[in-house]
């Protein structure tokens, strides 16, 4: 029988993991049981039924238990009630310890053998006590993990300057690099009160179009090139990459035109002017005594 996989996922905008669906049915919407490396674990098909032989698979696949029934819907809503739980005692551990923290938040295990609080603090920090108080409380292991600001908001949620819930809460799985150049390169201002997001780090759609921006302008002059126009030579002051045009001053006049890129031309400096024009005259320049 051909081996099927789906796309699991277990966190809202978190990665997406393939399983052997191992003969069961099940298509995107369903919720699945499987087996990972924390556990026994409850997850969502956001990917439909693929061949094996379709995907490029570096290690073999984890198998699904079985397609989630209204016993483990039951488990995963009591789950949800005990991170309440957990996060509110959690909250009082870390006052009575004063410990320089903040919790973020509760992930328990869907068969209940783990639960992971999630917190940021600026340096390091010795929860061994908190550990074991939490340990007391709940009778499982207990597991601490330090996050940076930009898990913080993930986590939290909340509503980018466009007005919309925040790319990285609702949909982005994976965090990309971004760079004050991508910010340069789009012409946009580089106030960081305007490019950066809640998290205090440069927004990550400024990689959505960056590479729009890459393509569009290899086809057009640098700015400060020296073209060749309908109205005579000039130079490039500013591009616009939605228009593909360019402002061009000319030469003569010192006005600013714009053209459509198909108008200019890059202007080819002579051979002479390349190597230094008229600055030798006419003379002949003299043989290296030691090639002749």
């Amino acid at each position: 029988m051909e081996q099927l996989v789906v796309g699991i996922r277990f966190k809202k905008a978190g990665k997406i993991y393939l399983f052997d669906m191992d003969g069961h049915e099940l298509d995107i919407g369903d919720g699945a049981i499987v087996e990972t490396a924390r556990g026994i674990e409850y997850g969502d098909v956001v990917v439909s039924p693929k061949p094996a032989v379709d995907i490029e698979l570096s290690t073999p696949l984890k198998k699904v238990i079985r397609k989630a029934d209204d016993n483990d819907m039951q488990q995963l809503s009591q789950n949800k009630e005990k991170e309440k739980r957990a996060y509110q005692v959690g909250l009082e551990k870390i006052a009575d310890h004063r410990l320089p923290m903040k919790l973020v938040g509760v992930e328990q295990a869907f068969d209940g053998n783990k639960i992971i609080f999630y917190f940021v603090a600026e340096g390091r920090i010795d929860f061994r006590e908190l550990v074991k108080d939490l340990a007391a409380v709940f009778r499982t292991r207990i597991e601490l993990r330090q996050i940076g600001v930009r898990d913080e908001v993930k986590i939290i949620g909340g509503l980018g300057s466009c007005g919309r819930e925040l790319c990285c809460s609702s949909w982005l799985s994976d965090f990309v690099s971004v760079s004050i150049r991508m910010a340069k390169d789009q012409n946009l201002s580089l106030n960081p009160a305007k490019i950066s997001g809640i998290c205090g780090r440069l927004m990550c759609c400024l990689k959505y179009e960056y590479e729009c921006y890459e393509q569009a302008k290899e086809e057009l002059p640098e700015i400060g090139k020296l073209v060749n126009t309908p109205d005579g030579e000039g130079r490039v002051f500013s591009i616009n990459i939605f228009k593909k045009s360019l402002s061009v001053e000319l030469k003569q006049s010192k006005i600013v035109k714009e053209y459509p890129h198909e108008q200019v031309t890059l202007r080819i400096k002579p051979a002479t002017e390349k190597h230094g024009g008229n600055n030798q005259g006419n003379k002949p320049v003299k043989p290296d005594r030691e090639r002749v």
